[in-house]
């Protein structure tokens, strides 16, 4: 099965109504924010739309900023989200985007005690 888009996905949204400052937010508020995008019935289109276009503010398919550039960087060389995710079915993007992606820690420097 192939994903198909459309151009006026954002008509039928689940976030059309919203005040865009529901999405807009910062910090941990936007992993509260992207509930809205889980049962939104566009929501590979939105993700595809600012990965492709490299959106760097605000909850998009349901990935927060950090989320979005993390996949960015696991995946450089690809020159078009829309064609990539159009080659998968629907359960494996899916699951591509409900992926948790691990925030890297810091490294921590030990201070040695003379």
């Amino acid at each position: 099965m192939t994903t198909t888009y459309e151009e006026s996905w954002t008509a039928r949204a689940a976030c059309a109504g919203r005040s865009p400052d529901e999405l807009f937010v910062q910090g941990a508020a936007q992993r509260q924010a992207r509930e809205v995008c889980f049962g939104c019935p566009v929501r590979l289109e939105c993700l595809v739309d600012a990965l492709d276009n490299r959106i760097q503010f605000g909850v998009w398919g349901g990935m927060t900023e950090r989320e979005r550039r993390a996949l960015l960087r696991r995946a450089p060389s690809v020159e078009s989200w829309r064609t990539t995710l159009a080659d998968l079915d629907r359960d494996h993007i899916t699951e591509l985007i409900t992926q948790r992606w691990p925030v890297p820690k810091p490294a921590r420097h030990e201070q040695s005690v003379n």
